[in-house]
């Protein structure tokens, strides 16, 4: 038995899935089973009402979208102990003689807001779904409405850099690390402590009761895919369809966390220097881009290159990669060929030093150190796999994954829901995993592992092109989801569809 599924059972508490809701505390039971952790209570009425227009948000695109807020424990730990309010919404099926039932959105990030994917974002769902379904989204705990984690904005902004070259720089991380940590507790209350995904699991088994639903039906996205895997550890006989796009594997240690996102941002790299070479509505047809991307980097490391966002600044090696990484998501190569030959014009900033921010900023990556242990003893380990990683991957040796690390160096808050490899039995059908063979942030690699760990509870379809998400993208995984979800098809062992080459 897993040590998460031991820990689950004797504290009554599982994992997240991202959902919006209104409502209620919740005393929990223990669970009759081996896999399993149930709570009991008497939902009441969910209080919708139309949900308000806030900043940026055009009133006439949140319209007809309905929000609430549902009290659930702080720590499910002690469910008859204090509450916080967890901000849900949805819009309602538009064909309600065909309603299904409810299906619940886990957002990524960690930090995307669910509230504001149901507010202005339904083209992400078809419109078969919205026509079939209650769609439902949440903030998580401590993002977004639901009791963020606010920390010092001051504070924040001296976050260090994930590319620590010395033992005094190793030590001021562990230190910055322990006082932003002191900082974000005291100005965020008791739900700091209790913001992982395994807490947060319970709060979407309490929206699907809070809505009358026997079962839950659930699309996770990145991040929130690790909702729905630990939700359907927890909760399997609670399962009547799963679907997790961009696969999160929450199974690895810290070595193999940043070699496996680390290789899934070097073959992202690779395709767009392949498409580069073979197509001419590449800017930088016919040149060397990686000698070219090579000498950005040089450049970046002698402080050379402004920031697009800020002029007045410039990019470090980190915030280059991660730029050129956030153009491989939809994949925009077009914008960021044009990018990388706009940083190879430019000529070196004049940095001036910005005023001190004041006030309290929120940090919804907070989460993250809380679900992942992710250990590093000294700098000397920190250093060789630093340079274990130029050597492996030389264009992306500077992974996302890179920040996530020292971020939680030194482990100043207690990792609740470390890493465990799935344990899922007894669901009524097989978890759909869809995943890009090219995505450069949840990689293939990281689905094929999942997989590998449900066995018979999981089914991958494969999207044979690039991005990160593919719902939206391929007309072929769309329908194969939508069948899952709305017919409880489950697609052959094996299923794939074809690439679609990306227009942006």
């Amino acid at each position: 038995m897993s040590t998460r599924v031991r820990r689950l059972r004797t504290t009554t508490w599982g994992v997240v899935l991202g959902v919006t809701l209104a409502g209620v505390a919740v005393p929990a039971t223990a669970a009759p089973g081996p896999t399993t952790t149930a709570t009991t209570w008497s939902a009441p009425a969910v209080a919708w009402s139309p949900c308000v227009a806030v900043g940026k948000e055009k009133p006439e695109i949140v319209a007809g979208s309905e929000c609430a807020t549902l009290q659930v424990p702080v720590d499910w730990k002690n469910p008859a102990g204090p509450t916080f309010g967890l901000a849900i919404a949805r819009r309602q099926a538009k064909m309600p003689g065909e309603r299904i039932g409810v299906l619940v959105f886990g957002p990524g990030g960690p930090g995307d807001s669910g509230v504001s994917r149901i507010k202005t974002g339904m083209s992400r769902f078809s419109a078969n779904l919205q026509d079939k379904f209650d769609i439902v989204s949440l903030d998580p705990r401590g993002i977004g409405a639901s009791n963020p984690v606010k920390c010092s904005a001051a504070l924040l902004a001296k976050q260090p850099s994930p590319l620590v070259t010395s033992q005094a720089e190793f030590d001021r991380t562990l230190r910055y690390n322990r006082e932003l940590s002191d900082d974000c507790r005291a100005n965020t209350g008791p739900v700091y402590d209790h913001i992982d995904t395994g807490q947060t699991v319970h709060d979407v088994d309490a929206i699907r009761q809070a809505l009358g639903e026997q079962q839950l039906t659930f699309h996770g996205s990145s991040y929130g895919t690790l909702l729905g895997e630990q939700y359907a550890e927890v909760f399997p006989r609670k399962v009547r369809a799963i679907v997790l796009e961009s696969v999160v594997d929450h199974s690895l240690g810290p070595r193999t966390f940043i070699d496996t996102q680390a290789e899934s941002a070097q073959d992202s790299f690779d395709e767009f220097v392949k498409w580069c070479d073979g197509s001419t509505e590449c800017v930088l047809h016919g040149r060397d881009i990686r000698g070219l991307w090579a000498d950005l980097l040089d450049r970046a490391g002698r402080g050379e290159l402004p920031d697009p966002q800020n002029p007045q600044a410039a990019l470090t090696p980190f915030t280059l990669t991660y730029s050129a990484f956030r153009g491989f998501y939809n994949p925009d190569w077009r914008m960021l060929a044009t990018n990388l030959q706009k940083l190879e014009q430019s000529e070196p900033p004049i940095v001036t030093k910005p005023p001190t921010p004041t006030g309290l900023r929120s940090n919804p990556f907070a989460v993250f150190c809380q679900d992942w242990k992710l250990p590093i003893r000294n700098y000397q380990q920190y250093a060789a796999e630093l340079d274990r990683l130029a050597w492996k991957y030389p264009e992306m040796k500077y992974p996302g994954a890179l920040l996530a690390v020292s971020t939680c160096l030194g482990s100043p808050t207690k990792v609740d829901n470390p890493q465990d490899r799935l344990k899922v039995r007894g669901l009524d059908r097989p978890l759909l995993l869809v995943n890009s063979v090219h995505d450069p942030a949840a990689g293939y690699n990281w689905a094929t592992n999942v997989a590998r760990q449900l066995g018979r509870s999981g089914v991958l379809v494969t999207y044979q092109g690039w991005g990160h998400g593919n719902y939206t993208t391929s007309p072929c995984m769309q329908a194969a989801v939508d069948a899952y979800l709305v017919s409880l098809t489950v697609p052959r062992r094996g299923t794939s569809c074809p690439a679609i080459a990306p227009v942006g």
